[in-house]
Parts: C-alpha cells; structure tokens; sequence
C-alpha cells in the first residue's frame, strides 16, 4: 500500500481544514436561508391540506405530500405516480398547479402566479380568505 509523503500529508490535512473552515462559514448563511424556506413552504401546505380536509402532517412525509396534493386536485391520489416520468413530470405538475387554483375558486392568473412563483402564491392560498371547493370537474361549484 503506498504512503504519502510527510510533506504531502501536511498539504492535504491543513487544506482540509482550512479550505472546509472557509467552505462551512461560506455556506452556512446560505443553510440558515434554505432552513427558513423550507419551513415556511411546509407551513403553507400544511394550511393548504387541512382547508382541503386532508391532514396538515402529510406535508412532511416525502411522496405522501404528492399524494395528498393530487387528492385535493385530481381526485385521484396514484395520480402522483407520473411525476416518475422524465419530461411528463413538467407538464402534469403545470396541470396540477391549473387544477389547485381552480380547486379553491381561482383562476388563470392564479394558476400563472403558482407555476412561476410557487412560493408567494402558495403562502395567499395558504393564508388568504379562501375555501375549497372541490376536485375540478366532480363536485367542483364556485
């Protein structure tokens, strides 16, 4: 087994440290930045479930939420299973953001506001004084 030279294992144990030091103090308010979005996303389906009727926690469970988020739009939950398909995946998740704005009342610039910035409109639906209405299409009366 071949051994690093003295000079070598001194270069490679202070360019550890040092560069993952500066890597760790570099990345970390970019961490604290992600932290606090992911938890104001979760919150915001969180809400978004139980004004469907669906249970808050299933925004934490990874696939359930897809699940849970294509019950409410869909009707039909294994619906979620096509997001598995390359390129498919884009389409349906443009449909099932048409379908969630239709779902509580809204509509095509709502739907528009929730495929290009997800996030904001995610927290007025989550916030906002809306109801749901129904899977489009079924029961579906505004």
């Amino acid at each position: 087994m071949p051994t690093l030279s003295l000079w070598t294992q001194t270069f490679l144990s202070y360019y550890r440290r040092a560069y993952g030091q500066r890597l760790l103090e570099s990345m970390m308010p970019m961490l604290i930045f992600s932290l606090i979005f992911s938890v104001i996303v979760i919150v915001a389906i969180w809400r978004i479930f139980t004004k469907a009727g669906e249970p808050g926690w299933a925004a934490i469970i990874p696939f359930y939420n897809l699940y849970t988020l294509f019950k409410i739009t869909w009707g039909n939950g294994w619906f979620f299973l096509l997001m598995l398909i390359p390129l498919v995946n884009f389409v349906i998740m443009i449909l099932t953001m048409v379908k969630l704005a239709q779902a509580f009342g809204k509509g095509g610039g709502f739907a528009a506001g929730l495929i290009f910035l997800g996030f904001i409109f995610m927290l007025i639906l989550a916030f906002g004084n809306n109801y749901y209405y129904g899977v489009p299409g079924r029961d579906f009366q505004v």
